[in-house]
């Protein structure tokens, strides 16, 4: 099978990926697709290149509409007959327009946008306008939280799995506890806190929704101390967790909500952190303090409208969708009580905790072969996530039950298996 990258048959590909990415990636891609690569992809069903075919629940939050839906699509397409690329001279109208798109998204409180292609650069800019804005250098972040790669981004990511080698960071940060409703207080009086950055349902970490009370009262002291409060819902956010902002449902005082992943629509790569004229204030000062070649790319910024338009029609299908997969989940806790301890998350963000991270592990496994996408937790192997997309169905969460409910009974067989032979 050719197209037109060439030869895409899947040992081509693998072995494409062993010389010239890395040998790791070959070995996890082969594993999840049983040797096959993914070929194409509808709505909430990949097809590999075997032919079979994959429920995605995974996809790491980006499939929010799922794959290709077709407004999306569209409105990408149509931009692409127009004016694919911006002279980064003229002004863009796509992009101004997809800014006040998403300004209006929130209800206006929080007016100003800036443009990047993934979360990293949204957390890395909101912390470069912090520290610009208050001229202090330390941020305050979660235990558990995940922020992104990227080495500014990487400081505030708490897990010290994805810093092996490095050193240093480039931002200074202290991770605090969850639970701790003093710390930003505490921080802020050692002096020298330019922000707070929290998730309000953190991701990575197993789909953990931090408590609110907490999270009013940090950015209550945020804002005392002359700080800033900065929502990271790059993957909470945009209904995932129900919510177009989880923190502006909840009432929270936040000087910035950090969106991603499925801001594109699934279609485009696109971030953004839309903001208060206060955090934003260096850039009105001088707008090139931060740039980038494709910030407010115009086929990125063209897919915006569409999501935010696409999201809102499935809105209310999406919490029939989370109240059936609440209902499922739950279920299936209580029938393998011995290896699922807890269901976590919120709305379409969903954590299944297990005893241990060989039963995760093992559950992996199975699903691969079975045909159902997840999103293991790095940072937490005892954590398996999912992550339906707001255009699947009922039926599909059902389908997607039944998968997991044949894995963990088989994961349960062999468990017990090993004890009576130990």
């Amino acid at each position: 099978m050719t197209g037109p990258a060439g030869d895409t048959t899947a040992p081509a590909v693998f072995d494409l990926i062993r010389r010239h990415l890395s040998p790791g990636l070959a070995l996890t891609g082969s594993f999840a697709g049983r040797g096959a690569v993914e070929a194409s992809a509808d709505g909430c069903r990949v097809t590999l290149s075997d032919g079979r075919t994959a429920l995605d629940f995974g996809s790491y939050a980006v499939t929010l509409l799922g794959h290709r839906h077709p407004a999306v699509v569209a409105a990408v397409g149509d931009q692409l007959g127009r004016m694919p690329v911006s002279t980064r001279s003229l002004a863009s109208p796509v992009t101004a327009h997809a800014a006040a798109a998403l300004a209006g998204y929130l209800g206006g409180r929080l007016p100003k946008v800036c443009f990047g292609l993934n979360g990293s650069d949204a957390v890395e800019i909101a912390v470069k306008l912090a520290r610009v804005a208050t001229g202090r250098g330390r941020v305050v972040a979660v235990r558990g939280g995940f922020h992104g790669k990227s080495l500014g981004a990487l400081a505030l990511t708490h897990s010290p799995l994805y810093r092996a080698g490095l050193r240093g960071a480039v931002v200074d940060v202290v991770h605090v506890r969850p639970d701790d409703a003093g710390a930003v207080a505490r921080e802020a009086a050692r002096g020298e806190v330019a922000a707070v950055v929290f998730e309000p349902v953190q991701g990575e970490s197993g789909a953990r929704e931090l408590p609110v009370e907490v999270l009013r009262r940090w950015c209550a002291d945020a804002a005392r101390a002359g700080a800033f409060a900065i929502a990271d819902e790059i993957q909470c956010g945009l209904r995932r967790c129900g919510e177009r902002s989880v923190a502006l449902a909840e009432g929270l005082p936040v000087d910035a909500v950090l969106f991603g992943k499925p801001l594109g629509g699934g279609v485009m790569p696109l971030s953004a952190v839309v903001c208060s004229e206060e955090l934003y204030a260096p850039l009105a000062a001088d707008p090139f303090l931060h740039s980038a070649t494709f910030a407010g790319h115009p086929l990125s910024c063209a897919a915006l409208p569409a999501a935010l338009g696409a999201i809102e029609e499935l809105a209310g299908h999406g919490r029939v969708l989370a109240a059936a997969l609440d209902a499922e989940l739950e279920g299936l806790r209580r029938r393998h009580p011995g290896l699922v301890t807890a269901v976590r998350g919120r709305g379409l963000l969903r954590g299944l905790d297990f005893a241990e991270a060989r039963a995760a592990g093992g559950v992996v496994m199975e699903l691969a072969g079975s045909g159902l996408l997840v999103s293991p937790c790095l940072g937490r192997p005892t954590t398996v996530r999912l992550l339906p997309p707001l255009v699947a169905s009922e039926a599909d969460v059902a389908e997607a039950a039944a998968l997991l409910d044949a894995a963990l009974t088989a994961v349960g067989r062999r468990r017990t298996a090993g004890e009576a032979t130990a």
